[in-house]
């Protein structure tokens, strides 16, 4: 099992460039991706207008922009409605969930919202509005919502079908609470039962008996030489922590050993996933190739 949470780089040094293998770069230019496969075709959704979904026969491409999860913009009366944050999208029971976050950059006033389909791709979506608000909405004065943020959701079910969203970053970290049966709510007392899982994160996966929590983190500013994000991981028995690094090091103190980092023409590899493809379990990732440049839309998925 595996959580993937975004996170700043933190005290822990990089290690050399040498251990990293090179990025293996693909022709889709995306930020936050989030990938699934349904048969032989893999499906991508990513921050955008309206959610933005690729698609392409392998990880490798070609990938071919096919049209949004939304129809228009998210119902959810805050933030960016017209380009949610983002996605994060699983299917249970032939129903497919995308997750998504609306805010605006160095604001706590965010909602996670959900949108349901038939089919991964465009066409059948419907946005069914919030699920947790930070800042201001219904349950925003209730704790950890009134200290976290709405953002960067990634939602994990467990072998008995228990659902669990997993969101937040900066202001104060990275939060778990149950959701609903219905997988696009929570019950009363929900809040309750929050955990603290580490310093800003994003995703739980499969992954065999345990649990790993790849971290990515970005600076506050500017292209630091040392490389800004890194992706980081730690382990645990259960998918509601705690997680800890090898040294035995807790997320929530500072913990995550770092598993890729900038090297060669990479820049800030993050906003990461694992995809398992039958026997291999995958990283993929966005990043920065130094040749191109820095801007917001230079990002690229590599894997490996």
């Amino acid at each position: 099992m595996a959580l993937t949470l975004a996170s700043f780089a933190g005290p822990n040094p990089t290690p050399s460039l040498e251990n990293f293998a090179p990025a293996r770069g693909t022709d889709l230019r995306i930020h936050d991706p989030n990938i699934i496969k349904v048969g032989n075709t893999y499906y991508s959704y990513s921050v955008g207008e309206h959610l933005v979904i690729h698609q392409a026969p392998g990880l490798d491409g070609p990938w071919k922009q096919t049209d949004c999860v939304l129809d228009k913009d998210s119902i959810i009366p805050k933030g960016d409605r017209k380009a949610p944050w983002a996605p994060t999208t699983i299917e249970v029971k032939g129903t497919f969930y995308c997750y998504y976050a609306v805010s605006q950059a160095g604001c706590r006033d965010s909602a996670i919202g959900v949108a349901t389909s038939t089919s991964p791709g465009p066409g059948s979506w419907i946005d069914r509005g919030a699920i947790i608000h930070s800042g201001t909405g219904i349950g925003s004065d209730i704790y950890p919502m009134d200290v976290s943020n709405a953002i960067d959701p990634s939602v994990f079910i467990t072998t008995d079908g228990r659902g669990y969203l997993t969101f937040g970053s900066y202001w104060s970290g990275i939060w778990q609470i149950p959701l609903s049966k219905d997988l696009v709510s929570i019950d009363n007392g929900s809040l309750a039962e929050a955990h603290h899982l580490a310093y800003e994160p994003q995703v739980i996966l499969p992954v065999r008996q345990i649990q790993e929590n790849p971290l990515c983190g970005d600076p506050s500013g500017g292209h630091p030489v040392e490389g800004g994000y890194n992706i980081r991981v730690g382990r645990s028995v259960s998918p509601r922590g705690p997680f800890v690094d090898k040294q035995g090091r807790d997320l929530v103190d500072g913990g995550g050993e770092i598993v890729y980092g900038s090297n060669r023409d990479v820049y800030a590899p993050g906003g990461q996933g694992v995809l398992t493809d039958g026997e291999v379990d995958i990283l993929y990732y966005h990043y920065l190739n130094k040749t191109v440049g820095y801007e917001f839309w230079n990002y690229g998925l590599g894997d490996g």
